[in-house]
């Protein structure tokens, strides 16, 4: 911290350096900005950040951030019950709502299993995802996690909890990304985008 700055200041910095994407130099530029536009961004900020605290909330069916419960997807009429897609976090569900190609519910795990970081299955949101698919009229589960040992670990973990009679299970397509150019991308991905090809 700067020797020259304030507690509040050096507070302020500290915080900032905490969010993902902010190290404490990053932080420290962030913090300059925000007292230098004062009334156009720090005082909006700060009410942005009371208001958020004191009205949003977890949604008891899915897990998403909300100032409802249950959230607006989950009391909106017109999505599909019987198909849930299930993220790691919030951050996906809004990522898929941006493309508006699914009309189905969520399930926010929380996370994902790691046995390195000593994450089971009850500090994620499993049993509530039991419960949903177990209560009836669950058609398919799309489990849309991520690529990585962790993700693949967790889908495989919940297709195995989850698997019922007529119950769908599936994961997102993986591979060539709309304008990849196959010499840009690894190993890894073109292998995945061969086993998922399909009719041309």
């Amino acid at each position: 911290m700067a020797a020259s700055a304030g507690p509040e200041i050096e507070r302020l910095i500290a915080l900032l350096a905490k969010l993902p994407g902010l190290g404490p130099r990053s932080a420290r530029r962030a913090a300059l900005a925000l007292l230098k536009r004062r009334e156009q961004l720090l005082v909006p900020l700060a009410a942005a950040l009371a208001e958020t605290a004191e009205k949003v909330v977890s949604c008891s069916v899915c897990g998403t951030p909300d100032t409802r419960d249950p959230c607006a997807i989950c009391s909106d009429p017109a999505r599909d019950n019987g198909l849930i897609c299930v993220v790691e976090e919030a951050g996906a569900l809004w990522a898929m709502e941006r493309s508006g190609a699914f009309r189905g519910k969520y399930h926010v795990l929380g996370g994902l299993l790691s046995a390195l970081d000593g994450v089971g299955p009850d500090a994620l949101r499993v049993s509530e995802l039991v419960g949903r698919v177990r209560g009836g009229g669950v058609r398919e589960v799309v489990l849309a996690l991520p690529a990585t040992v962790d993700g693949q670990t967790t889908a495989h973990y919940l297709a195995d909890r989850i698997a019922g009679d007529g119950l769908e299970i599936t994961s997102l397509a993986r591979g060539v990304p709309v304008g990849g150019d196959l010499d840009w991308l690894d190993d890894g991905t073109i292998v995945q985008a061969l086993r998922a090809r399909r009719p041309a």
